[in-house]
Parts: structure tokens; C-alpha cells; sequence
């Protein structure tokens, strides 16, 4: 395996850790709640919170997700990009061993802040990494994204497997120490040769040579369509990913009864949808940006208004319709962001992205918890089937940028 290989390879790790260790709260919550449907040998809530009461905790945590990406990629791009994601490495594996020692709420909430905090390093540094040096983006980001998704899927049906035998602290120290010692590694294989992120001139000037060379107003038209997107699609992303094993919860009714069950189900769900950003990633290299993400805004609107109402095996099915056009929308904004953004300030481009998106992600929490305690999740698939409408509207603005590069 070359090095780009190997860097390429670490990168995929990071970004499933990422993942992976900012979910694990999502499922531990279901899990310690009062009012929770699935019984697990030996669990009890001596916090005595309900679902509702217990998620806020993880607020802080989201918005430190998205809050800290911009001083990370600042960092990265003034000190070195790969030396943070050894950063990210080492230090979100650290806070989710610290998690692990939690005594009450609050000290738990802070912890999930610290992992939120850490977890702020991996988009703006690491997909600037993923992209560098290439001209077409949309397969690597795609089987990047592919491992983020994979860490979302595997977060309920490891934590879960954890909490059943070992504890919910388990659930956050295991996944912690290993992402530490891959932290270690990593630290290893940057010591052995020659800084990864670092492109050769020959290189960085062809990928230069394809960014699009837009005019002031145009150029903002694309950002602005590209952070009100990612925002409305940032909600909807949260709402499916932290609220699936509690909808499975609710709406699995006859055949998962157990919460080995429910996280088998969701990981099952999860790992299916990921497969999406392959075939989108393959799309936008080859069609129109902005055909392929009004396929898939559309398509969500349908989906979740078939689910209003659906549960059983019904509900299964339509959830991994809907989780597989969710996950696919999520490289076509990080390829437009490549496509309009040079090297030397693509890492900031990401991070300014990645705070709108974690911003709404954080304040997606609370408002899970208000909608709910009072409604139920019908509500919320009525809001989501109206973000995708709002987000098919907005990208009909967009420009057909593959066809401007194919004209360059």
C-alpha cells in the first residue's frame, strides 16, 4: 500500500470515529431513559430522566461540533492539517474515555462537549486532505463518506451491544481507547516520511486549474445556496440519525422488541443507506451538481411523507428509503465546495460549511426533545418532508458547474 494510500486510509478511520464517538450519547440516552420501551438485564436510570429530559445534555456537544471547526481549520491550515487530524485522533479518543467517568448529567454533558470539541478537527481538516491534490472529488468523498456513515451506523448496535454486557460506560471507553491507540499510529506513520499533506506544485496546480473561475456575484449566489442547504439538510440529517433508534423504538412493533434488536435494526438501516454517497459521488463526476441533488431533495420529500403514519415492517422499509437519500446528499455539497474553492483556503471553505451545519445540528437536539415530548415523531417527519421541498427550490438556482468545468 503507497503512503497516499495508507494517509488515505487512516483519513476513512477518522472520519467513522467521528462519527461514531459523538453518537454514542444518542443511544445510551434510549438506553438509560425511564420511559424507555426496550428492556436491558441489569440497566437502570438512577439519574431518573425520561428521553426528553436526558438529550439536551448532549446540546453543548453539538454546537461545539460545528463552533470549533473554524479555529481547527485555521490551525491546521497555519500549523500542518495532517498533525491535527493527529490532534483529533488522540484527543477525541481521551474524551470519550472521560465520559466514561461520569457521575451525574452535567459532568456527562461535559464530556460529550470535550468529544464534540475533538470531533470539530475531522471535516474541515480531513476532507481538505480527502480532496487534495485531485480533480475529480466526488468518489473519494464519497467512500469517505461511506466510513462516516458506517461509524453513524455502527454507533446504536455497538453501544447497545456494549451497554448489554458490559455497561454503559463501556460504551464510551472501548471505542475511546481504540480511537487513541489509532491515534498513536497515526502519530507513527507521520514520523516514518514525508507530511502526507503536503501536495507537489505540478499537482496543485492542475487541481488550481480546475476550480471555476466565478464572478463575485455568482460566487456568493453558490455559497449561499450551499450553506442554506447544508443547514436545512444538517436538521434533517441530525433528526434521522439520533432519533432512529428511538423511532425504531416506537415504530418496530411485533419484531424488535429487544434492544439488541433495535440496534441491529438501525445498523442495518445505516450501513445500507451509506452506499448512496458512492453512487452520488460516481453522479456529480460525471452529471450535473445540481440534477442529481434536486433527484435527491425530491426523493426525501416523498419519503418522509409516506412515513407519517407507518410502522412494522412498512416503517423498516421506508426508513431505508429515506435514510439512503439522506446519506446521499451529503457529498454534493462538499463537492461544490471544491469546485469553487482553492487549496490554500479550501480547509476554511469546509469549516465555514461545517459551522452552519453542526450550528443547526446542536439546536436540532433540543428541538427533537420539544417535538418529541409533545407530538411524537409525526410532526417531525412533517418538517423534514418540508426542508427537502425548501432545499429541491433552492438548488434549481444553482449553476451547472460540471458543465462549466467540461467547457474549461
Amino acid at each position: 500500500m503507497t503512503r497516499e494510500k495508507t494517509n488515505f486510509f487512516f483519513l476513512n478511520l477518522g472520519h467513522f470515529f467521528d462519527h461514531f464517538l459523538i453518537l454514542i450519547f444518542a443511544t445510551v440516552a434510549v438506553a438509560l431513559a425511564v420511559d424507555r420501551r426496550i428492556d436491558i438485564p441489569g440497566i437502570t436510570n438512577d439519574w431518573g430522566l425520561t428521553y426528553s429530559e436526558f438529550i439536551p445534555f448532549a446540546t453543548a456537544g453539538f454546537i461545539a461540533f460545528g463552533l470549533f471547526s473554524i479555529p481547527a481549520a485555521w490551525v491546521a491550515d497555519k500549523w500542518s492539517r495532517s498533525g491535527m487530524i493527529g490532534v483529533f485522533f488522540v484527543g477525541m479518543g481521551l474524551a470519550s474515555m472521560l465520559a466514561a467517568l461520569a457521575q451525574t448529567p452535567i459532568q456527562l454533558g461535559g464530556a460529550v462537549f470535550l468529544i464534540g470539541v475533538m470531533g470539530a478537527i475531522y471535516h474541515p481538516v480531513g476532507l481538505a486532505l480527502v480532496v487534495q491534490g485531485k480533480v475529480n472529488t466526488g468518489v473519494p468523498l464519497a467512500v469517505n463518506g461511506i466510513f462516516g456513515n458506517l461509524g453513524v451506523a455502527a454507533a446504536p448496535l455497538v453501544t447497545l451491544f456494549l451497554i448489554e454486557y458490559s455497561g454503559w460506560r463501556a460504551a464510551f471507553f472501548i471505542p475511546g481507547a481504540i480511537c487513541f491507540t489509532v491515534g498513536i499510529a497515526y502519530a507513527i506513520f507521520l514520523r516514518a516520511g514525508p507530511d502526507p499533506g503536503v501536495v507537489s506544485a505540478e499537482k496543485k496546480a492542475s487541481v488550481d486549474a480546475s476550480i471555476l473561475n466565478l464572478d463575485r456575484i455568482l460566487l456568493f449566489r453558490v455559497f449561499a445556496i450551499i450553506f442554506f442547504t447544508a443547514a436545512i439538510g444538517s436538521f434533517i440529517f441530525q433528526s434521522t440519525t439520533f432519533a432512529l433508534p428511538k423511532i425504531f423504538d416506537e415504530r418496530l412493533t411485533g419484531f424488535a422488541a429487544s434492544s439488541r434488536e433495535i440496534g441491529w435494526w438501525s445498523f442495518a438501516v445505516f450501513a445500507i443507506a451509506s452506499f448512496a454517497q458512492l453512487i452520488v459521488g460516481y453522479t456529480v463526476d460525471r452529471y450535473s451538481a445540481r440534477l442529481v441533488f434536486a433527484i435527491v431533495a425530491a426523493s426525501q420529500a416523498v419519503f418522509f411523507g409516506l412515513m407519517l403514519n407507518l410502522e412494522g415492517v412498512q416503517a423498516l422499509i421506508v426508513a431505508v428509503c429515506f435514510m439512503l437519500v439522506v446519506f446521499g446528499q451529503i457529498p454534493i455539497n462538499d463537492v461544490l465546495v471544491g469546485r469553487v474553492a482553492k487549496s490554500e483556503w479550501r480547509a476554511r471553505a469546509f469549516s465555514a460549511r461545517y459551522i452552519v451545519t453542526f450550528a443547526v445540528m446542536a439546536t436540532t437536539i433540543p428541538a427533537l426533545s420539544y417535538i418529541h415530548a409533545n407530538w411524537g415523531f409525526t410532526r417531525l417527519f412533517v418538517l423534514m418532508g418540508i426542508g427537502a421541498s425548501v432545499i429541491f427550490c433552492a438548488v434549481l438556482f444553482l449553476p451547472n458547474t460540471k458543465a462549466a468545468i467540461q467547457s474549461k
